[in-house]
């Protein structure tokens, strides 16, 4: 047993997947063998839950019974929506609101005796997790704003479905079908933080449920899932701002400011998934506001060409683009982790069920680093 201490785990081996695989340097993201470029511009978020959960994309005849099954599960119990009144108006958070109605999911569940090992029954919790994500975080929302929420649309797909909810109001083909792109390009990411999390829950056989509120809470440490809030939020501020936005990113740099959204842990080039999102950035633009595109390719043009932060090995990242997406979308911005989650659980779930198949407990150690034979002294003594 190696004695080399690996902080963060970083490079370290635990597991092998067949779902995701990340080439940090050529910036090339796979799901299941497929693209990630293939699967943004040709499935639909739906597909991408069959293909990671099923192993293979569905034909016309599988995904019309899986569609529906999603369907029927999208409500959530009035008991749920009643505590999301509760949180809002409470002010509480949206990540831990939703970490909250996980949580409460699991109480109406109606396979809760299901045994742990029975992975197919864990495959339709996973499912019905999923489809009431979107309806609990909605609801979250619309009660903040005061609102009573809107129940969910049979004829709309989960992409869709959730805007609409949100809203008030069906998107247009362009907003639903780049939302839909969006979650699909969030589905899953090797082991980062909150996957991992969610496997260490899962090879305890806890159930599905603790697993996913497990992923949620890592997925609500800044490090981890707010960097596209982060992003959005400097956008308003150069819009703000008196400076022209080059003059403002020019002189937040000098000032030896970090600009957010750029540098990943994993790619060494421009994230596939950047590439993506800014060509749906340019297409909201054209058929709205221009500026937050105009902002996030200058700032991107200026740190890449003048800066030469690429060859630094630092580049846009999936949230330096997808913050104006959202946000062209009609999203808040504290909306933008919880929305983050409302993807990524496809891919908490697949890779729990992935290694619950052939599952060992994960159980790393520690170096130990403090004192060694020290003398107990009574308490009457001390």
């Amino acid at each position: 047993m190696s004695d080399d201490l690996k902080k963060g785990l970083e490079g370290v081996l635990v597991a092998e997947s067949e779902l995701s695989s990340i080439d940090g340097d050529a910036g090339r993201l796979i799901y299941r063998g497929y693209t990630i470029e293939d699967l943004a511009r040709g499935a639909s978020y739906e597909e991408v839950l069959y293909l990671l959960w099923n192993g293979h994309l569905p034909t016309e005849d599988e995904l019309e019974p899986f569609i529906e099954a999603l369907l029927e599960e999208r409500e959530v119990d009035d008991d749920v929506l009643d505590t999301m009144e509760r949180l809002a108006a409470a002010g509480e958070r949206p990540m831990a609101a939703l970490r909250t109605a996980v949580s409460m999911f699991s109480a109406y569940e109606p396979e809760d005796d299901a045994d742990p090992e029975d992975l197919d029954a864990t495959l339709r919790k996973g499912r019905r997790i999923t489809a009431k994500i979107p309806t609990a975080l909605a609801a979250f929302e619309r009660y903040r704003q005061g609102e009573e929420p809107i129940d969910p649309n049979p004829d709309l797909g989960l992409a869709a479905n959730f805007l609409y909810m949100l809203t008030g109001e069906e998107p247009d083909d362009v907003a639903a079908e780049t939302f839909d792109q969006a979650l699909i390009l969030h589905a899953d990411h090797g082991l980062n933080a909150s996957t991992f999390t969610s496997m260490v829950i899962g090879s305890t056989m806890a159930d599905i449920y603790s697993a996913v509120t497990g992923g949620i809470s890592a997925l609500s440490g800044p490090l981890h899932g707010g960097a596209n809030q982060d992003v959005m939020e400097v956008l308003i501020e150069i819009d703000e701002s008196d400076l022209d936005h080059r003059e403002w990113v020019e002189q937040a740099t000098a000032e030896g400011r970090r600009i957010p959204g750029f540098g990943h842990r994993v790619y060494n080039v421009k994230d596939p998934r950047a590439k993506i999102l800014q060509e749906r950035s340019k297409e909201l633009a054209e058929t709205g506001e221009d500026k937050w595109y105009n902002y996030t390719t200058t700032i991107e043009q200026f740190l890449t060409e003048e800066k030469g932060l690429v060859e630094k090995g630092i580049a846009p990242n999936v949230d330096f683009y997808s913050g104006s997406v959202y946000y062209q979308l009609g999203i808040p911005i504290d909306m933008y982790t919880p929305i983050f989650a409302m993807s990524r659980v496809g891919g908490w779930i697949a890779h729990v069920l992935e290694y619950q198949a052939e599952n060992r407990l994960i159980r790393p150690r520690a170096r130990y680093t403090g004192p060694q034979d020290q003398a107990f002294v009574p308490l009457e003594e001390r």
